[in-house]
């Protein structure tokens, strides 16, 4: 039996401080409903496609996709690059070919989180614990379509033209009333794109 279960990571694994960004497609089941299942299967493909070249050539570590949402890992001094790709998402998954072929408009919303975390190998794939993953999962759920969350430390990180304003949550579960988040915007053009 023991021979059945997949290697977890090794107890002796070191924390690491990482900021962890998770991207959600909205509505995926709705779609899942109105398309065909080819087309539903190679939209899906190519949305993940894009976001984990995109997050890659962001400096993200792809640890996993659930089939319409993908989690990426950036160290802790580059968390506004994870911000960025974030924040990228939204134009991205906006400008799918397949989706304007099928004749769907796709949004995404996102979260993201910075704190320790242990990484390891799990089934062949980098796999991340620690509250961060759930914290950014719990900000990518209450974030509207087209919109990105983060958690306060991600907020006062140095970013490249972005502004963060202060969003009220419903309860997140397995945290509580003291989580904050913040809206996080691009301040070049003004407009929410996250």
């Amino acid at each position: 039996m023991t021979d059945l279960l997949l290697p977890l990571p090794a107890r002796s694994a070191q924390q690491q401080a990482a900021c962890l960004v998770m991207v959600d497609l909205v509505g995926s089941t709705r779609l899942a409903h109105h398309l065909l299942l080819e087309d539903y299967a190679a939209l899906m493909a190519e949305f993940v496609q894009v976001l984990i070249l995109s997050f890659e050539v962001g400096g993200g570590q792809v640890l996993q996709h659930q089939g319409d949402a993908v989690l990426a890992l950036w160290p802790p001094e580059q968390s506004g690059q994870g911000v960025t790709a974030a924040l990228d998402a939204h134009d991205r998954v906006a400008r799918l070919g397949l989706a304007g072929v099928l004749g769907v408009q796709l949004q995404v919303r996102a979260g993201a989180a910075l704190g320790p975390v242990i990484t390891g190998m799990v089934g062949g794939q980098l796999s991340a614990y620690g509250l961060p993953v759930n914290y950014a999962r719990r900000l990518c759920d209450a974030a509207l379509p087209g919109e990105t969350l983060v958690c306060e430390q991600v907020a006062r990180q140095p970013g490249p033209q972005r502004q963060a304003a202060s969003r009220s949550l419903p309860p997140l579960p397995g945290f509580g009333p003291e989580c904050r988040a913040y809206t996080v915007t691009c301040a070049a053009d003004g407009m929410k794109t996250g």
